[in-house]
């Protein structure tokens, strides 16, 4: 029997290259490619425990579902939706929070970083600035995955412990109602790791990120704020420090990276060599670019996809709730 696999997708804006190559790609990749059924969901709901501003969420919405689209996402072969468009998530949130200790959702990370965060700045009271979302994010994170029958979560080390939580709940409910619950397995995906242009790696959240479907003139300037160091034009520079050389050769083909080296070898000037950099970026870039800016201009196209995205998502979600309802209210539908 082949196995669901269930990705849960920030609608945080236009994701970055650092996205691009170390998720978006190798998860597009595994879908077109491997047996199973996937499920892609914009976790716009999430958004909430921190954003308060509609635009911003509309807009970073469309930003990532385009961005996932034009990157070659077949909606054939995956669920793509909204977390938005499945209220069936918000019912089962409901009932997974009636079957968990709160002590569990205590020692959630986000929610311990926030109260470490209030004892280091001195607030008396720990719990300053935590709303009830962000305490019972695992379970809403939970309802995500437990809706679809979820077998296998792709998730980095920082996630890891969500799935957890949600394999704990299943387990909880399937002990005392029967197995009603697929209890999910994390699969740890590491993904690559991308420095930014200060050599830490990509974030938003570091301020040293590229944006995939930055305007030509705007990719051009990203790139020529990577740090370098003192080494003059026309003397021989090493490949192995240098965060420009690093970032060429996740772009470039193997002849390309041989004659890069050797530019390196004799002396190539940092102007020159950011602008090799540029290119192989646009390069590669520029078709989904295209694609990107024609699906931010016609946005209904991303409706389109969006809605049967949640009609498919829907069908399952439905019969998960008629069996939960059924077996743990006593409910015939």
């Amino acid at each position: 029997m082949s196995k669901t696999y269930l990705t849960g997708i920030q609608s945080t804006g236009m994701p970055h290259l650092g996205n691009y190559l170390g998720a978006i790609e190798p998860a597009i990749n595994f879908s077109n490619t491997s047996d199973g059924r996937f499920l892609y969901f914009i976790a716009d709901y999430h958004s909430l425990t921190s954003l308060r501003d509609p635009k911003i969420i509309s807009e970073g919405i469309y930003q990532v579902a385009a961005t996932w689209l034009a990157l070659g996402l077949d909606t054939n072969k995956a669920i793509f939706y909204k977390q938005s468009d499945i209220p069936e998530i918000f019912e089962l949130a409901w009932i997974l929070s009636c079957h968990i200790p709160k002590g569990d959702l205590n020692r959630a990370h986000s929610y311990k970083a926030a109260i470490a965060a209030n004892q280091e700045n001195g607030k008396k009271d720990l719990d300053h600035g935590v709303n009830a979302g962000l305490f019972k994010y695992p379970v809403l994170m939970a309802a995500d995955i437990l809706l679809f029958n979820t077998n296998v979560v792709p998730v980095g080390k920082d996630q890891i412990q969500h799935v957890e939580i949600a394999r704990s709940i299943a387990q909880r409910i399937n002990q005392q109602y029967g197995e009603i619950l697929t209890e999910p397995q994390e699969s740890l995906s590491e993904g690559k790791y991308i420095p930014g242009l200060d050599g830490r790696k990509m974030s938003k959240s570091y301020g040293n990120s590229i944006p995939i479907f930055e305007s030509q003139k705007r990719l051009k300037k990203l790139v020529n704020k990577i740090t370098t160091d003192s080494t003059g034009p026309d003397e021989p520079k090493s490949t192995e420090d240098s965060l420009i050389f690093d970032l060429y050769k996740l772009f470039a083909n193997e002849k390309e990276v041989i004659n890069f080296a050797k530019e390196f070898e004799q002396g190539i000037s940092w102007g020159h060599a950011k602008a090799g950099l540029f290119e192989v970026i646009d390069k590669r870039i520029a078709p989904f670019r295209e694609k990107y800016i024609h699906l931010m201009e016609n946005r209904n196209l991303i409706d389109d996809e969006l809605e049967l995205g949640a009609q498919k998502a829907r069908i399952i979600a439905k019969e998960t709730m008629t069996r939960l309802r059924r077996n743990i209210m006593g409910l015939k539908s």
